[in-house]
């Protein structure tokens, strides 16, 4: 027993997921986020199944709280009251933190260590620097030296043993079980309570049925530390995980599987959402993840457009065969590209697609005539641009280091959006400006009409398409921020401001404050006005589905030879002889078999 006979106690277990600061050192913060945060949802489902159990015995209440700092401001001396009043009996657990996160991560740790709350990282930074990197760092040396503990690998059958250690005041430095990824059928489905579901763009939920991925993108962080190996949860316990939420409001939900085509059981989980819908007539929706290649599983996409799934977002990341091959992406094929997004929008399923910016090859004025021919050529719904980023925990940022090639050293700016080590071809203002020129150049005043022309003739909700391409197309604009990392509404709050930058004084950070509101909400106001008309005259057009342009026309053989998609470079026009060689072969060699 930990504690004596007759003595009640109370452990107060906070989880915080953090946010990360904008250029001006603000945190990002907003009145309802886009995306909500599925490692919350399971720290909190295991603190829920550990309660329950009364792991810390039978006289011990937990406590559990739950922030996102992305849609919810952190009270630190609010937390430090809760943790005092109970004697500090308890753990203040900063939870998924990116590399992006983990300087925000430590600001708010410090004053809680120094006042003497016992306290945790984990997430993606700790986890990937430790699986990729000899020792510790010097990034993570300074929690240890504050007294932080660090997490790295899975909390699924560990969670007991830290919850129980930071009772007894036991806590170890370093709990590194990234060699031993547990499973994950049975375990806790992860949810969250509904005010902080509630918090989320259309009260969002979102779980993960499986992790892993087998592939070995070398910009990826997530092969290194939830392996290649595909773990998976059971169609019962995803099933369980969506009857919970909908008993709570919730019907709409983001799998934060990398990659959902390469779950073993995709397709017993997708036949369970199918008789949920079908024959249990549950109104639920599902955005999921996949690669380039899915459309090659026979039944998949067909099977996701009945379970429900409404979204897609695919790792396309480049036209360049040169660039993909780079970075390892050989799985991705530009001679599958058209036939794959074609077939999800022939299932009227709305398509996002990564594209990365920034590879060995890139150029500016290559970028700009990549996404020229995508748009032509290729009928994507929203285009997401990323620059490529040496993310700690990815073989990039390893294969640097080791060369001792300089990397930016504030980790504020691994989001993907920041330049954060030299380019070859590009100097840092060329990278930094094609970035945001690449969102203007594909959302087009016109480009964005095509899109709703596309999604119109094939059936798509144009009410939700119009939503989506109003949101990405000036986000970064905006904001100054990506699109994944946004919301509705931001918020600032003037104390709340990167150590080390100076207090901005009321009179001047109040008015600042209102103008960016007003101006900024006028040219949202305005945009809404222009794609609406459209919208409009598209749903009042009779002939809407006879549209038809290059990117929606069927595959033909012949066109390897037409479009730019497979002619513009040297790495284009390699990739199709190479798919050209291989068919040749195959077919030579079911003729030998069959003679």
């Amino acid at each position: 027993m930990l504690f004596r006979a007759g003595k009640a106690r109370r452990f107060q277990l906070v989880l915080i997921k953090p946010s990360h600061y904008d250029d001006d050192g603000y945190v990002i913060q907003w009145l309802r986020s886009f995306i909500p945060s599925n490692t919350l949802a399971v720290l909190y489902s295991l603190a829920q199944d550990a309660a329950r159990r009364r792991v810390l015995g039978s006289e011990v209440e937990i406590d559990i709280t739950t922030i996102d700092e992305t849609n919810s401001r952190v009270n630190l001396k609010s937390i430090l009251a809760q943790f005092r009043q109970h004697d500090f009996f308890g753990l203040l657990g900063l939870v998924g933190v990116q590399s992006n996160q983990y300087p925000r991560a430590l600001d708010l740790a410090r004053p809680l260590r120094a006042a003497g709350v016992p306290v945790m990282i984990g997430g993606f930074h700790a986890s990937g620097v430790l699986s990729m990197l000899p020792g510790v760092q010097p990034d993570l040396q300074v929690a240890l030296d504050l007294g932080i503990s660090l997490f790295a690998g899975e909390a699924e059958g560990r969670f007991d043993r830290v919850l129980q250690e930071a009772a007894n005041g036991t806590m170890q430095p370093v709990y590194n079980y990234l060699n031993d990824l547990p499973a994950l059928e049975g375990e806790p489905t992860p949810i969250l309570p509904a005010a902080a579901l509630s918090r989320n763009v259309q009260h969002y939920a979102s779980f993960d049925a499986g992790r892993g991925c087998p592939y070995q993108c070398s910009f990826c962080t997530i092969i290194n530390v939830q392996g290649r190996k595909s773990r998976r949860r059971s169609a019962d316990d995803v099933e369980r995980t969506v009857r919970e939420h909908l008993a709570l409001g919730i019907n709409r939900f983001f799998v934060t599987d990398d990659n959902f085509a390469r779950n073993k059981d995709w397709e017993e989980i997708f036949d369970r959402l199918i008789l949920l819908r079908e024959r249990d007539k549950l109104n639920t929706g599902f955005t999921i993840q996949v690669d380039t290649l899915c459309h090659k599983i026979p039944n998949f996409i067909e099977k996701a457009a009945r379970a429900g799934v409404g979204q897609v977002f695919i790792g396309l990341e480049n036209i360049n065969p040169d660039n993909l091959m780079a970075a390892k992406k050989r799985q991705n094929k530009i001679t599958e590209y058209r036939k794959m997004l074609l077939a999800w929008k022939k299932a009227r399923i709305i398509t996002y697609a990564g594209y990365i910016l920034g590879f060995p090859a890139d150029t500016p004025e290559s970028i700009r005539a990549d996404i020229e021919i995508i748009k032509r050529e290729l009928p994507i719904d929203v285009l997401e641009f990323f620059m490529l980023t040496p993310l700690p925990g990815s073989e990039d940022h390893k294969v640097l280091w080791q060369k001792g090639v300089r990397m930016d050293p504030d980790l504020n700016k691994y989001d993907v959006e920041h330049v954060c080590t030299a380019h070859p071809k590009m100097s840092q203002p060329e990278w930094e400006a094609i970035y945001r020129a690449a969102w203007d150049a594909y959302y087009t005043p016109a480009h964005m009409g095509t899109i709703l022309r596309r999604g119109a003739a094939m059936d798509v909700s144009i009410s939700r398409m119009m939503t989506l391409v109003f949101f990405f197309s000036r986000f970064v604009a905006w904001e100054n921020v990506h699109p994944l990392q946004g919301g509705y509404v931001r918020l600032k709050y003037r104390r709340d401001r990167r150590p080390g930058l100076p207090l901005e004084p009321v009179w001047a950070f109040y008015p600042k404050i209102a103008w960016e509101f007003l101006s900024k909400h006028g040219r949202m106001a305005w945009l809404w006005w222009k794609l609406d008309r459209v919208r409009r005259r598209l749903r009042n057009d009779p002939q809407r589905r006879l549209y038809i342009d290059q990117a929606l026309s069927p595959v033909l053989d012949e066109e390897t030879e037409t479009l730019e998609l497979f002619t513009h470079n040297d790495g284009a026009r390699q990739a199709v002889a190479h798919v050209r060689k291989v068919a040749s072969l195959t077919r030579g060699d079911k003729v030998a078999a069959s003679a």
